[in-house]
């Protein structure tokens, strides 16, 4: 891992910035999350958690990137999902989350696949994923990635301190739905995403979760 340089949030996101100019890459934005490591101080303003799920809370967004954290009490989790074709990098700033890995292998759907500027319409009744290798995700560790080729995963925080978990998390392109999962009921459908908070203030309060939140 680069040595990780101790930065804040506005200066995190003007680096990001910098790099608008130029061709983004996995890699590229790699060693860039890699060397600018937030602190959970630094992160305070874009910090809430919710008993009834874990929050995700924008810090910043424009044509190409978006930036935010997700607050994880313990045991919560994502469903299994994609990310619309995007680039991801995710690090933890507190705590430590298990990263579970899928491929899609087949579905009972697979035209709908073949949409502009989504990755899926959803929609199949009979779904088959491999479940790949679950990777953990720490203060201090790797930068975990999605791209092209691995997009489908299932984030859960598996920490049991009560302080919950602080994870970073960086797409470009931003997205506003995804491709969620239930393997129970074998089905899949495409979800909006929202935020709990937008630069520090939180959005509306929500009772309860939605059955499948990503």
């Amino acid at each position: 891992m680069a040595h990780a340089l101790r930065t804040t949030a506005e200066d995190f996101v003007e680096g990001l910035k910098s790099f608008e100019r130029e061709t983004i890459t996995k890699e590229l934005l790699r060693q860039y999350v890699d060397s600018q490591r937030l602190t959970p101080d630094a992160l305070k303003p874009y910090t809430f958690f919710r008993d009834d799920f874990y929050t995700r809370n924008l810090i910043y967004r424009d044509d190409l990137f978006e930036v935010m954290t997700i607050c994880w009490k313990p045991g919560q989790k994502t469903a299994i999902h994609t990310h619309n074709g995007q680039l991801g990098w995710m690090t933890m700033a507190q705590g430590e989350v298990a990263v579970h890995n899928y491929r899609y292998v087949r579905c009972n759907a697979p035209e709908n696949q073949n949409v502009i500027g989504l990755d899926c319409l959803g929609g199949a009744t009979e779904i088959e994923l491999e479940r790949l290798r679950t990777e953990e995700c720490a203060n201090n560790g790797c930068v975990i990635t999605v791209d092209k080729l691995q997009t489908i995963h299932q984030i859960e925080n598996v920490d049991p301190a009560a302080a919950g978990c602080i994870s970073l998390h960086v797409y470009s392109k931003p997205f506003d739905s995804c491709i969620a999962f239930d393997l129970q009921k074998h089905h899949c459908y495409r979800r909006t995403l929202s935020y709990y908070s937008q630069l520090g203030k939180v959005e509306v309060e929500i009772d309860a979760p939605s059955p499948s939140r990503q």
